[in-house]
């Protein structure tokens, strides 16, 4: 750990990967934990007892704290845009859990608070920096499958059969959705990765496996103007988990996951048989970036983009799964 190390404070301990985040924090030689905070005094008191760390007694507390300078936020989604909003205005630098708020409006009100505060705001999404990702959007960018038709990215878990994911979860007001607003995220933003960040309509599929009052079994499906389908599937209801991609082109297709390892190729400049598509080391992951960011090696402007274009997919999944219906993609909203 360096001597002018970045002190992180802990906002929530509410979702899942808070201790991920902390333990990247701990981790990384230019960061060091130094306090949590939590509305659940509870939680709290087992997350900073668990780190090590002092207990803020409120969000106040731990943004006054004199040795927090950035925090991680891990509450419920629903208190996003007031925790990041009160960071921001406190000179606090923020890496955030996706969604990074519950609307478009309130995702770009906090992007452009953060720059004229100048602190650096990051979202986590992960599987924009995966190798096989990463590879598969290059070929894509490069045109290596021709003009591309289909891309499908599923990603699901056991979470709600095996009991391990909070039933917190389960809450429509503190999770502001279900298995595709929290899992579905990372399958949404690698679609808008693959065929572009904004379709021109979504329709969307939710059903409840397990009875609980939001989804816990999802299909999205994008449509784009030059005919493209963007299929985004996320499940809390799935054994063995699963993370697996299909990307077709006019020339060649791509494949992940499926029982497969690594990513594969066929057609076109790939030959007529099945071949493994060699990958890069990983780019920065987004705890990465944000340190990057913050010391003035990064530039963190790419990740609230594409944080706010995933707001805007997820809004109108969620729109389209309650109406039963197509949602055009308004490129100014929903909010």
């Amino acid at each position: 750990m360096t001597e002018d190390a970045i002190g992180v404070g802990v906002a929530g301990f509410w979702h899942v990967h808070a201790d991920d985040y902390a333990r990247e924090t701990e981790a990384h030689a230019e960061t060091r934990l130094i306090a949590a905070w939590d509305d659940d005094p509870g939680r709290a008191r087992e997350g900073a007892t668990r780190w090590g760390v002092d207990r803020a007694e409120s969000l106040d507390a731990l943004l006054a704290h004199p040795g927090v300078d950035a925090i991680t936020v891990t509450t419920a989604t629903v208190d996003h845009t007031e925790v990041i909003s009160r960071a921001i205005a406190a000179g606090k630098h923020v890496f955030t859990e996706k969604l990074l708020a519950p609307t478009v409006a309130e995702s770009q009100q906090l992007a452009a608070a953060a720059t004229a505060k100048g602190v650096t705001l990051v979202v986590s999404l992960p599987q924009l920096t995966n190798p096989v990702m990463v590879a598969a959007a290059d070929l894509v960018d490069r045109g290596a499958l021709g003009a591309v038709t289909y891309a499908r990215v599923r990603m699901a878990h056991d979470g709600w059969l095996a009991g391990w994911l909070p039933d917190r979860f389960a809450d429509p007001v503190r999770a502001i959705g279900g298995a595709f607003t929290d899992l579905g995220c990372h399958p949404a933003y690698l679609v808008q990765r693959l065929l572009g960040a904004r379709p021109e309509t979504v329709s969307a599929v939710y059903t409840h496996v397990t009875g609980r009052e939001v989804d816990d079994n999802a299909v999205v499906v994008a449509a784009y103007a030059d005919g493209a389908l963007g299929v985004a599937e996320a499940s809390f209801v799935t054994t063995p988990g699963a993370v697996a991609m299909e990307v077709r082109g006019t020339e060649a297709s791509l494949l992940h996951g499926f029982g497969r390892d690594g990513l594969l190729a066929k057609g076109g400049r790939f030959g007529e048989e099945w071949v493994v598509v060699p990958l890069r080391p990983p780019p920065p992951t987004p705890f990465e970036l944000w340190v990057d960011a913050m010391r003035g090696r990064a530039d963190a402007s790419a990740d609230v983009s594409a944080a706010i274009d995933l707001t805007r997919f997820i809004v109108a999944a969620n729109t389209a799964a309650a109406t039963g219906s197509r949602v055009g993609f308004d490129p100014e909203g929903p909010s």
